[in-house]
């Protein structure tokens, strides 16, 4: 059994971690620990959701489950961070936790660089100024942005009521010709099970924030085999 212990902001969409359970099959866990603040997509509201002494506490209640792994699953409170501040943010984390750590933002680029992918196109439910800092994010990560949407949704509990037809069409509405995968980095979306529909679609690979978080966790835990999905990236086994 590998065990990902997933921090998670809020309530919004968890659900999709029970749904990637089944799809993973019997030897994956994903336990779930949900942290507290502001749900706000705003930069000083995001800062103080990602502070080390939050994620300190979650990080023990999850001790309970002894995770192999731990992921801050939110991409928001990750990247506005920066590059060197959400290093040190999973740094912290996993010194709390006693298990290799790191966040959704780092997820999303180490899923691209497994897929060999380096233009993406951005489906993001953020405001503008959020979204922009993502996207800076992923400049220092070696990607480069060939689109970058920002459809001004204010709280996290709103996109967790967008429904699926609604969520398909954002990821397929933002994809650009250049782009060699699509990226949609809300973990407060409903995703997991909607990911192979969007590349069907699309016709490429997708990249969602709970779908890369997963990824992320079993890959730091050691688990790296190929499964059916969600996507391309779990198919390839690639670490």
């Amino acid at each position: 059994m590998t065990t990902v212990g997933i921090l998670y902001p809020g309530h919004a969409a968890e659900d999709d971690y029970p749904t990637a359970e089944k799809l993973l099959g019997p030897d994956v866990s994903l336990p779930v620990v949900h942290t507290y603040g502001e749900d706000l997509h705003a930069v000083d509201a995001l800062l103080d959701l990602g502070r080390s002494d939050r994620l300190a506490v979650g990080a023990a209640s999850l001790s309970k489950y002894h995770p192999d792994a731990v992921l801050w699953a939110c991409t928001s409170g990750s990247f506005v961070f920066g590059w060197e501040g959400a290093t040190a943010q999973a740094e912290g984390l996993a010194a709390a936790a006693g298990v290799p750590a790191t966040s959704t933002s780092f997820a999303f680029v180490r899923a691209a660089q497994a897929l060999g992918v380096r233009r993406v196109a951005v489906a993001a439910s953020y405001p503008a100024e959020v979204a922009t800092h993502f996207a800076e994010f992923l400049g220092r990560g070696g990607l480069s942005v060939t689109g970058l949407s920002s459809q001004g949704i204010v709280t996290a509990a709103e996109v967790g009521q967008l429904d699926p037809a609604d969520v398909v069409e954002l990821a397929c509405a933002h994809d650009t010709p250049d782009a060699e995968a699509v990226l949609v980095p809300d973990t407060a979306m409903r995703t997991v099970a909607l990911v192979d529909e969007i590349e069907e679609r699309l016709g490429k690979p997708v990249l969602t924030a709970n779908q890369v978080t997963i990824w992320a966790g079993l890959r730091l835990a050691g688990h790296d085999g190929a499964h059916d999905g969600p996507g391309a990236l779990f198919r390839t086994g690639r670490s």
